[in-house]
């Protein structure tokens, strides 16, 4: 079982994770959604596609753009469709 944490809270939790350049992608219904606010920032990666955010807010402490996902990733990509990886701090275990 992989769980992502921060701030004392688990973020997400699931047994089937995707790790695609060292990132555990979880499956979107594996997420503790109370914990997501969506943001408005994006990013490109050339084989990925567009990445968009979601700041991680627990016990009032916000950590900004902690976690993203590809809405529509390119089919190289296709793998993590419909799921969500961290950075920032949180930590995968």
């Amino acid at each position: 079982m992989v769980k992502a944490t921060w701030n004392g809270a688990v973020l997400a939790e699931a047994d089937n994770t995707v790790v695609v350049e060292g990132n555990h992608y979880f499956p979107r219904n594996a997420i503790r959604s109370e914990f997501f606010k969506p943001s408005e920032t994006t990013s490109i990666c050339p084989w990925k596609g567009t990445a968009n955010y979601h700041s991680i807010v627990v016990a009032g402490a916000e950590n900004r753009d902690a976690a993203w996902y590809y809405a529509e990733p390119k089919a190289a990509a296709a793998e993590i469709k419909d799921r969500v990886a961290f950075w920032k701090g949180v930590e995968i275990s």
